[in-house]
């Protein structure tokens, strides 16, 4: 028997996306320049970052879980990041005699630094029962604070040109960067779908008590779903840096709670259990064309962070609510 077309469930499941549209339509009417090739190419390059931020938070709500620490880390990844490739002749090099290292280099050791930082959060999430809001929210405060001695709280600059060409450089078009989130997203897919551990995170999500009878290593899983986001954000740190030329302890300030919103708003759910890759770039992509949006039709970057929380209440809300009414 053909499933009959429920309007009210509809609007539920895809009523901020509806929004976004019409906006978007409107945009475009009354700002003709607002869907203009330039415009478009700078909408997915400021989605690149926020992509991979998102790909890996998105394994933390999955499991129910969360990562307040997702901002902070990612002001450390890129204070790491352009303190490695300064010039030799800039005034405020951290390193003297350091040479500007290899950018492949430079994002491993990235990586690595914020992963580890990532694996003490999830080992007391995992091992000690710790509630990820206050693992992951302690975490940001130390990283925090170690960004701060780190800088001194002194911005980071004078990159080696090689570095920064990264984000200038284009491939068929697009920025290196729009790659470098194209090759995170075919990966977190193939994770996700492919492999024992995607499978685990889907199984702990959805219950974690029957996940421990069926045999499942939860504790382990867990550590590694939160080191493989920290990694995520010391890339994002490392994108950011090319990006901007220069950094500072507050880069990335706020974008946990962006990346956590776009994954609700493409369908991860925060009850955990449920969510795809396809969720987080649809989610992503309703932030950035709604921010472009308001952007375009001249609303003051104050009123923006109203509509952005509003529209977080909107997604979190409709998500519970679709819980709710499947229990």
């Amino acid at each position: 028997m053909k499933k009959q077309f429920n309007l009210k469930n509809f609007l539920i499941n895809y009523g901020v996306i509806i929004i976004m549209l019409i906006l978007v339509a409107y945009t475009s009417v009354v700002r003709p320049n607002f869907l203009r090739t330039n415009n478009l190419t700078n909408i997915l390059t400021n989605m690149s970052y926020r992509l991979v931020i998102a790909c890996g938070i998105a394994g933390c709500i999955i499991t129910a879980g969360c990562d307040l620490s997702a901002g902070r880390m990612i002001g450390f990844g890129s204070c790491i990041a352009g303190s490695l490739v300064q010039r030799m002749d800039y005034a405020g090099k951290f390193f003297p005699n350091l040479e500007p290292m290899n950018p492949i280099l430079v994002v491993i050791i990235t990586m690595c630094i914020t992963g580890c930082f990532g694996a003490v959060t999830g080992f007391f999430v995992a091992y000690l029962s710790v509630p990820p809001f206050i693992a992951t929210m302690a975490m940001m405060e130390i990283v925090y604070g170690l960004s701060l001695i780190y800088t001194g709280g002194s911005p980071v600059g004078g990159y080696d040109p090689g570095f920064t060409k990264i984000a200038s450089t284009k491939i068929l078009g697009l920025s290196s960067l729009i790659w470098i989130a194209i090759a995170i997203l075919i990966i977190t897919w193939f994770i996700f779908n492919m492999t024992r551990h995607g499978k685990y995170m889907y199984a702990i999500g959805g219950n974690v008590q029957a996940a421990e009878v069926a045999g499942v290593p939860v504790k382990l899983t867990l550590l590694l779903i939160y080191m493989k986001a920290a990694m995520m954000y010391g890339l994002a740190g490392f994108m950011l840096a090319c990006k901007s030329g220069g950094t500072n302890i507050n880069t990335g300030l706020g974008y946990e709670m962006e990346a956590i919103a776009a994954c609700t708003i493409g369908g991860v759910s925060v009850t955990g259990g449920r969510g795809k890759v396809s969720s987080a770039i649809i989610g992503v992509a309703v932030f950035e064309f709604l921010k472009t949006a308001l952007q375009f039709l001249g609303v003051t970057p104050d009123a923006q962070y109203i509509a952005l929380g509003i529209i977080i209440f909107a997604a979190i809300s409709l998500d519970i609510r679709k819980y709710i009414a499947k229990k």
